[in-house]
C-alpha cells in the first residue's frame, strides 16, 4: 500500500488503458477494501486481457461464466457484468468524445483540483464533481460508478489531489 501511495495514487493519469483499468478496479472495490483489489490487480489484468476494452466488450456469456469461476478476481456476478458493460460504454465514449482522458480531464479544465487537507479526517467520500461525473457516466451506460466510487477514482487518477499538505506528493509538501 505504501508503494501504491508513493508511486501511483494521485499522480495525474492520462493513459486511456490505465484509466479504464482503474475505473473497473475502483468498481470492483465497492464494499471491499482497496488492498483487497490491489492484491488481485495482476490477476485481474490476466483474466481481463490486460483491460483491452475492445476485447472485453466482445465477451460472451460463456466467458462471463468462466470469469465467475476465476479465483484471481472478486467473483461477483454484478461486478463481472459491469466490466463488460463498462468496456462497451468506454468504446462508445471514445467515439463520442475521444476517450476517458479528454472526457475526465474536461471536468477539471485539464488541471488537477488540489485540496489542502491537513488530516485524514478531513477527506470527503464524495464531492459535487464526483456526483456530476457519476451521473453522466451512468447516463452513458457505465456501471458501478456511484459518487463514492467516482470520488475515489478521481483521487486515484490524480484529477483530485487529496494528498495531505504534509505529504511529499502534495504540491505544498
Amino acid at each position: 500500500m505504501v508503494a501504491y501511495h508513493d508511486e501511483e495514487w494521485g499522480v495525474p493519469l492520462h493513459d486511456e488503458g490505465r484509466l479504464f483499468e482503474l475505473l473497473c478496479l475502483e468498481g470492483a472495490q465497492a464494499g471491499l477494501s482497496w488492498s483487497t483489489v490491489l492484491y488481485r490487480r495482476d490477476g485481474y489484468r490476466e483474466a481481463y486481457d490486460g483491460f483491452d476494452a475492445e476485447v472485453m466488450a466482445r465477451y460472451d456469456d460463456t466467458r462471463q461464466v468462466r470469469l465467475l469461476a476465476d479465483r484471481r478476481i472478486i467473483r461477483n456476478r454484478a461486478k463481472v457484468r459491469a466490466f463488460r458493460d463498462n468496456a462497451r460504454a468506454v468504446l462508445a465514449l471514445r467515439e463520442d468524445v475521444g476517450g476517458l482522458d479528454p472526457y475526465l480531464w474536461g471536468f477539471v479544465g485539464g488541471e488537477p483540483i488540489v485540496n489542502r487537507f491537513t488530516s485524514m479526517s478531513e477527506l470527503p467520500t464524495q464531492s459535487p464533481l464526483a456526483r456530476e461525473v457519476s451521473e453522466d457516466l451512468g447516463r452513458r451506460g457505465f456501471r458501478f460508478v456511484g459518487p463514492v466510487i467516482i470520488y475515489a477514482y478521481l483521487q486515484s487518477a490524480g484529477l483530485v489531489n487529496d494528498h495531505l499538505v504534509s505529504c511529499f506528493r502534495h504540491p505544498d509538501g
